[in-house]
């Protein structure tokens, strides 16, 4: 004690939150513990609702049974589709079809691990959309949002797939992020690659901030707040001289010959607005 990260529905404050925070105050005022409060982090997840868009009710008919689900469509699905369907503090219906995108996820990395697998460095693309995945994953799951940790992992699958064979590097980091979403077929992937011990006894995979760096990026250029073009420009390119490319923009030269440049407004990495009159 205390606990570091209390999760539980709003609906749990006071038989479980004040009842254990009563306790706990009276504990420490005794001296018996050494926290004032029970717990360091508190998170209240939303419920989720029927497909109906109502709290599940055995007197509506409305209830999901979970094995139900899992007998169709597997653990692993049931669970990563929990976590997929939204921010885990909003209250959320269950779709049907929406487990079923996820099982499809899951049987895609499953393929991709009936390409051979080879001892080969990784195309330069890839290996840096895979340490960017490392980074997003990781810190998505520091911060509770696995919704938007699923998705870079679907990402990187899918530029993955193209490939006629994968890198036993590769593999394994895939296997070793996605194994807290999809611990069953992680770890039977992982033991078909040949590693031991269990996948979950293994340390997070680390990303070499050096490949996560972009090399370019894209900027808007509106003229008076309408969208004109957009251009590419390296991405130490300074604040000028995205600028100067801006007014050059073969699109946006016709729209502002003869006029007086105002003001150009420059919002650093995004976008060009040239304010003309």
């Amino acid at each position: 004690m205390p606990v570091d990260h209390y999760s539980g529905g709003a609906e749990h404050a006071v038989l479980d939150l004040l009842y254990s925070r009563f306790w706990y105050k009276f504990l420490f005022d005794i001296g018996v513990v050494p926290d004032n409060e029970p717990f360091k982090k508190l998170t209240n997840q939303g419920l989720i609702l029927a497909e109906d868009g109502q709290k599940m009710s055995k007197s509506l008919g409305n209830v999901i049974n979970p094995d139900d689900v899992i007998e169709k469509f597997g653990a692993d699905s049931f669970r990563m589709y929990e976590m997929f369907m939204g921010p885990l503090e909003m209250a959320k219906p269950w779709n049907t079809n929406g487990i079923i995108g996820i099982s499809r996820f899951l049987e895609k990395v499953w393929r991709l691990f009936e390409k051979p697998i080879e001892n080969k460095p990784l195309p330069k693309e890839l290996e840096a959309s895979m340490h960017k995945t490392i980074k997003k994953v990781g810190e998505d799951i520091e911060s509770l949002r696995f919704n938007t940790a699923i998705s870079a992992m679907m990402i990187l699958v899918n530029e993955a797939g193209t490939a006629q064979s994968i890198s036993k590097e590769f593999a394994k980091n895939l296997l070793l992020i996605l194994a807290p979403f999809a611990p069953h077929m992680a770890e039977e992937l992982w033991q078909k690659l040949g590693e031991k011990p269990s996948i979950h006894k293994q340390t997070w995979p680390n990303y070499d901030p050096k490949l996560i760096v972009e090399s370019e990026m894209t900027i808007v250029i509106q003229v008076n707040g309408k969208l004109r073009d957009n251009i590419v420009v390296s991405a130490d390119a300074s604040e000028d001289d995205i600028k100067s490319k801006a007014s050059a923009s073969e699109k946006v030269k016709p729209l502002i010959e003869g006029k007086k440049i105002i003001k150009t407004i420059y919002v650093p990495k995004r976008l060009v607005n040239l304010v003309v009159s």
